[in-house]
């Protein structure tokens, strides 16, 4: 363990030895291989083929809405109870668990947002090894196959999805151990049972039924008699045999990874379950991993890993598990997109193959041409640590659908207050109260607007969370009113690891109520992070959560106002001293649940106490802020992600892009990647490029680590200082096109930031890119992130569809992949011909000062000379646009030489000052006058000017209320 001083501070050569740690490169070593993880090689080593789990055909139960029925390990005569529901919106859910477990399993809570509505399920056909069901309204049918057990999903006659259709079916169950002492009890009992029955041979006698036999033969699906143990002697000699050769297997009580060990008081307990896709050959999703979006096979290598890891530095281009995990897979082809949920928040590994991989597409065809090739699949293999299987199936069809489909389970994107879409300046550390003024301050010298500057951990008193420095933050009150008079805010880093001081009143209420997570032996666990020696709140218990949300209160959190926001560091949970940089998974939360079981669920509760506090504080009425590096399915509801501690380097600028489109996929809509680069100094070139493409993600924030030099926007000369302004500006003038964007997610579930495939999803050239995406449908995007680029190449997709330079104006038509010269001013952004996107373009410091500022049009007529786009309007900040109605969402059209703006959604009202200055038309004639109409007033005439070379029509100062309706005649 780490060295400290008698006051508990770490001392200087402790922090030396953390620091380069911190900035040196990851090594792997520190964290496991499947190899390594026992349960991953366990099941990794059983080979597909035929599944010794049979169904139970006689002990199928239904009603209206499920099926549940029995499966039999043949090999060890294990009964599991197969629960499958047919839901509402084209779902499905399958859960397994054991019939009757020694004690209870993991089963997920607070992830789904509501009990999923069911749907009709009937029996459509049986015969003596196979069950026919039906879904909904019948074009759905389930076929469970009893012996090998499988499930086969149809839409039609089409086999959609299979589901063990290769033998993988692994669920180890709960058990005791052979030489415990309880076995021992249990073998003594036994022996002197033995010699009554000799003394007494006359009397019947049943024994009771420690492992489940008679509780089964109670339940309503029995056990068939034929498998039924009758004998607690059976039984145990059975269960001996079982678990003596399981025990054989290394890792299966206890297993040892560097100076760590694992104790497993219930043995192995892992689950895992293979789906198989005909048809498909490309998967997404799965996040987070530094990797392409489309998924790689992993034969020959690594699964991919869930499991959140603090990795230092991480490596591009490989499965290693990063902060989060989002355990959701989108498969798609062209004729349909479907989604695989599994609901459990232990270790997980992940193993894709494909009939197809390494095929060549000369290959393919051959084999298409020679009529020998076999139908494309995917194979998707789940394995989990515990818990049980919970996997939701969403059957699409289309991208939209399967949004919809997961969101409604998990919940959407929170809308987040329009300053969090702005520009975020931060670094490790800003020094004291006059650094921070000096920063602000250049911003308006050198007309840069930037909305929100960040405080790292050196802000606190020595690392203990809720405290200023008194040194160097002695007045934050009136820092942050500063701000505030500039319509600025801040952020401060509040981690979940909490100082062990018995000065620290944070430290001594949460050990005084019992909230720390417990040690195996029942102590407070205790491991090195920041301030040396910290204990580990238990954010899986709602009382800790409810006490650390009380603890933003301004009255609590002292010097805090309502402009200042909040940062969730190290919350996988980081542990320096700990194994794989995290927390023991024999350490014990609330429940007796151990570590193991809940462990990726960790950073989702503490975003989520966090920004419940945030709501506390004002009563329920503003919208909260708080970024997390560590995640898990859900956690979009809470609040914005960023892809961590990343490097200045050219590859670890292009990996943002795909690991944006990977959360946007699994309803982490609000992503960002740190501009600039965590770790070392970007030359020059990189910064720029990096504030181009962070412009373009939807959480747009600089940040650096403590060891690098400063790298404010005007420190690197006139010229690169104003092309970082002009993007950031971009940013700026778009605010109320991103607004618009999460509100749709809001609302609807759709990503923002979204793969090509999303939106062209029968066009197989976007299946496999991620170096540009779409913003909404409207915009395209494709950044410059190769040093030196002298162009880019960019798709244009859309049969018969046409673009816009956004910069030029210029109209091209599509498909069709041109190559753009570039220049270090270049941002290549498209605005789909078709569309309409609402731009402030007077930019001033702060989003908040440009409130009341007009609105700019930008309509880019489609093929048919046709064009539709939305507007969302409200205060910004509050929940007034859920609570009270008070919004505006404007629906905009253009048809007919007509431009037309009304209401899209009647129910909301909002007053604003806002109006419209001006109206861009792309790709448009010139007329021979323009008319403005507004309800009950008369038709007036309006400017306007003509690019014959571009189409570009320009109308002047229609001045049109937003919130009124209104058209503008071209005539």
């Amino acid at each position: 363990m780490a060295e400290a001083d008698a006051s508990g501070r770490m001392t200087a050569a402790v922090w030396l030895t953390l620091l380069l740690a911190v900035v040196s490169a990851v090594d792997r070593s520190n964290f496991k291989t499947c190899d390594q993880s026992s349960f991953c090689k366990r099941q990794r080593n059983l080979k597909p083929g035929s599944s010794p789990y049979r169904a139970l055909l006689e002990s199928l139960q239904f009603s209206q809405d499920s099926m549940k029925i029995q499966l039999i390990n043949e090999a060890n005569k294990v009964p599991l109870l197969l629960e499958f529901y047919g839901l509402k919106g084209n779902m499905t859910r399958l859960r397994i668990n054991e019939l009757t477990p020694l004690k209870a399993r993991y089963e997920v809570p607070d992830v789904l947002v509501q009990d999923p509505p069911t749907t009709r399920l009937s029996v459509t056909g049986r015969d003596e090894n196979s069950v026919e069901l039906s879904l909904g309204d019948g074009i759905r049918k389930v076929i469970l196959t009893a012996k090998p057990f499988r499930m086969d999903l149809l839409v039609g006659w089409e086999l959609v999805l299979s589901v063990n259709s290769r033998g993988l079916l692994v669920f180890e169950h709960l058990r005791q151990r052979k030489d415990s002492f309880s076995d021992k009890v249990s073998s003594t009992v036994v022996s002197i049972w033995d010699s009554i029955k000799n003394l007494f041979s006359r009397t019947p006698t049943k024994e009771p039924d420690p492992d489940g036999a008679e509780a089964a033969e109670a339940s309503n699906a029995p056990l068939p008699l034929e498998e039924e143990p009758t004998e607690k002697t059976e039984q145990l000699e059975d269960t001996s045999k079982r678990e003596g050769e399981a025990e054989e297997d290394p890792g299966t009580w206890e297993e040892t990874f560097k100076t760590h060990t694992d104790r497993k008081p219930n043995g192995p307990t892992s689950v895992g379950l293979d789906f198989s896709f005909p048809g498909v050959e490309n998967v997404y999703g799965i996040p987070e991993h530094a990797d392409n979006l489309r998924l790689r096979t992993t034969e020959g290598g690594d699964p991919y890993r869930l499991y959140n890891l603090d990795v230092f530095q991480y490596e591009l281009y490989n499965p290693m598990a990063l902060y989060g995990s989002v355990p959701v897979l989108l498969a798609h082809s062209a004729q349909r997109t479907l989604g695989i949920f599994w609901l459990n928040a232990a270790e997980t590994w992940v193993d894709i193959t494909s009939n197809t991989a390494g095929k060549t597409l000369f290959g393919k065809m051959l084999d298409y041409i020679q009529g020998g090739g076999e139908t494309p699949q995917t194979d998707v293999r789940w394995m989990s640590e515990s818990g049980i299987i919970d996997v939701f199936l969403l059957l699409g069809p289309s991208p939209a659908d399967v949004f919809k489909q997961y969101t409604s389970l998990t919940g959407t994107q929170a809308l987040p207050p329009l300053f969090a879409l702005a520009y975020h300046q931060s670094r490790w550390n800003y020094n004291d109260e006059e650094d921070v003024n000096a920063v602000d301050n250049g911003f308006d010298e050198h007309d840069i607007p930037y909305d929100i500057i960040w405080l790292d951990i050196e802000h606190t008193d020595g690392k203990r969370y809720f405290t200023w420095d008194p040194n160097k933050f002695p007045h934050p009150r009136e820092m942050l009113q500063h701000l505030t008079a500039k319509r600025r805010k801040m952020v401060s880093i509040v981690d979940p690891h909490i100082k062990v001081d018995t000065g620290y009143r944070v430290h001594n209420e949460i050990r005084s109520r019992d909230f720390y997570v417990k040690t195996k032996d029942g102590n407070d666990y205790e491991g090195w992070c920041w301030p040396g020696s910290a204990g580990y709140p238990d954010f899986t218990n709602p009382q800790m959560r409810a006490w650390w949300s009380s603890m933003f209160a301004y009255d609590q959190y002292e010097g805090s106002t309502e402009n200042l926001y909040t940062w969730n560091d190290m919350n996988e949970p980081s542990i320096f001293n700990g194994p794989e940089v995290t927390m023991h998974k024999d350490a014990v939360h609330q429940g007796d649940w151990e570590h193991r079981d809940v462990h990726n669920l960790y950073g989702f509760y503490v975003q989520m106490a966090t920004a419940q506090g945030q709501e506390q504080r004002s009563g329920g009425v503003e919208r909260p802020f708080v970024l997390t590096r560590s995640f898990f399915a859900g956690s979009q509801r809470y609040g914005a992600v960023w892809t961590g501690d990343n490097s200045a380097e050219w590859d670890h600028l292009k990996i943002s892009i795909p690991m944006c489109l990977s959360l946007g996929l699994v309803g982490i809509s609000f992503c960002g990647a740190d501009v600039g680069g965590f770790f070392k100094n970007p030359e020059p070139e990189l910064l720029v490029r990096w504030y181009q493409v962070g412009a373009y993600q939807p959480f747009f924030r600089a940040h650096a680590h403590v060891d690098t030099t400063r790298r404010e926007p005007w420190l690197f000369g006139e010229e690169n200082k104003a092309l970082i302004r002009d993007a950031i500006r971009e940013r700026y003038a778009l605010l109320p096109f991103w607004y618009t964007l999460l509100y749709q997610s809001y609302r609807t579930g759709q990503p923002v930031m979204r793969p090509l495939w999303v939106e062209y999803p029968q066009d197989p050239t976007v299946y496999g890119i991620d170096d540009q995406y779409l913003l909404g449908d409207a915009l395209l995007v494709h950044p410059v992130t190769a040093q030196g680029a002298r162009g880019v190449q960019v798709y244009l997709p859309g049969k018969g569809a046409v673009w816009y330079d956004v910069h030029t104006h210029q109209k091209l038509h599509a498909p069709q992949t041109l190559y753009l010269t570039v220049t270090m001013s270049s941002i290549p952004v498209y605005q789909r011909g078709g569309s309409i996107v609402a731009r402030k373009e007077r930019v001033r410091r702060s989003s908040d000062c440009m409130q009341n500022d007009p609105y700019t049009l930008y309509v880019a007529l489609g093929p048919q000379g046709t064009a539709q786009g939305d507007l969302f309007v409200d205060d910004g900040h509050t929940y007034n646009f859920e609570t009270k109605g008070q919004y505006l969402h404007r629906l905009f059209r253009f048809s007919g030489n007509v431009l037309t703006a009304s209401t899209a959604d009647p129910k909301g009202s909002f007053e604003t000052l806002a109006w419209i200055e001006r109206v861009v038309i792309l790709g448009a004639g010139k007329p021979a006058a323009v008319f403005l109409k507004q309800d009950g007033a008369a038709e007036t005439r309006l400017d306007f000017t003509h690019e014959a070379e571009t189409s570009v029509l320009t109308v002047r100062k229609p001045a049109v209320n937003v919130g009124a309706d209104w058209s503008i005649s071209l005539r």
